[in-house]
């Protein structure tokens, strides 16, 4: 997961993409609260946008825990100040070559049962 860790940090389409080359499937899928998106190149528009949008810095915030071919790992983003704004859960599934092919992000943690 670094390199698609790094992916978020990266402010250059081209090298981000090279990023996301090594790392998320040709027509892989990316889906959070805010975006649906499928193809690596869709990816990179979107954390473009993203990057761009909030002056902010997305970090992986945790070792990437693995069972068969799914992963998950937490993130938060930080403003120019350092103040984290939001937080998250990833779930990916990978394909036989180690890739994402599906990747569903969560924000925040869920609710407590009462």
């Amino acid at each position: 997961m670094a390199a698609y860790g790094a992916a978020w940090q990266e402010p250059n389409a081209e090298a981000r993409l090279e990023l996301l080359n090594t790392c998320f499937a040709e027509n892989g899928r990316y889906v959070d609260p805010t975006a649906d998106v499928t193809s690596r190149a869709a990816l990179n528009d979107h954390i473009g946008n993203v990057l761009t949008g909030s002056d902010g810095t997305v970090e992986l915030t945790s070792q990437p825990t693995n069972h068969h071919d799914v992963v998950h790992f937490t993130w938060h983003m930080t403003g120019p100040d350092g103040s984290i704004y939001v937080s998250g859960h990833d779930f990916v599934h990978l394909d036989a070559e180690g890739k994402i092919v599906h990747l569903a992000g969560f924000f925040g943690d869920p609710e407590p049962l009462n």
